[in-house]
């Protein structure tokens, strides 16, 4: 990657848009500290985060990867209290059973605390990977692509607490996402790539008929519908 250069705000949803390829997970690893950039820094309140302890970064940033692995026969209430290593001694105490409870309160997933994340559905099982996350009690949540797997409702309830938790709490969540509409729908920045580098930066008004043409090479139309504009694509001219 190269060039990138983008600003965020606690309580602002910020979408990752691109095409296969375009760098969205290297950019969000790169943020995580899990690569390191050739080049520049990443600042999180004007501190460089290479400069922190893990521990210190496991406290202020969450990561919710693509891939779900290392829940097997784990309990759902289980799984979410590894969230809490970074804060657990010998053993949890009270307040990370409180913050696991709360966590499982605000994600609707109390009833199935005793559940194995083995029995769960896909839509259920992100959600604990949320969960978990948020057990960290981060400043920054930053997420590859929590949707991707999700049927619509699934989608929807996803979105809606993220951009909830932002706003209610003041976290900053980054998010690597495909579905440009959905994006549009719960997100206030976009950072668009193409080929490894920022193209668009901004709000919703960046995401138009010619962005979308140039990033993923097929012509829209956009639409605004009830103050949410979206984007559709354009039925091919015969011949």
């Amino acid at each position: 990657m190269r060039g990138v250069t983008f600003r965020l705000r606690y309580g602002e949803v910020c979408s990752v848009l691109g095409n296969n390829g375009a760098g969205k997970t290297t950019l969000l690893k790169c943020i995580l500290n899990l690569l390191r950039p050739a080049g520049g820094a990443v600042l999180v309140e004007e501190t460089p985060i290479r400069s922190w302890r893990p521990e210190e970064r496991a406290k202020k940033m969450g990561y919710v990867p693509q891939r779900q692995e290392g829940y097997h026969r784990l309990t759902v209430f289980e799984a979410v209290l590894l969230g809490r290593r970074p804060y657990v001694g010998w053993s949890a105490g009270r307040r990370d059973l409180e913050v696991v409870g709360s966590v499982l309160d605000r994600l609707g997933l109390s009833p199935l605390a005793l559940r194995h994340t083995d029995e769960l559905s896909g839509g259920e099982l992100q959600k604990v990977v949320i969960a978990r996350a948020l057990a960290q009690e981060p400043r920054i949540l930053i997420l590859d692509e929590p949707t991707s797997n999700l049927d619509l409702r699934n989608q929807v309830e996803v979105m809606e607490f993220l951009r909830s938790e932002a706003r209610l709490s003041g976290l900053c969540v980054l998010s690597a996402m495909h579905d440009i509409n959905l994006a549009l729908r719960y997100c206030d920045k976009f950072c668009v790539l193409k080929d490894g580098t920022v193209f668009r930066w901004g709000g919703p008004e960046i995401i138009d008929e010619d962005t979308v043409e140039e990033v993923y090479g097929v012509k829209v139309k956009m639409v605004e519908m009830d103050g949410v504009r979206s984007c559709f694509l354009t039925a091919p001219k015969d011949g």
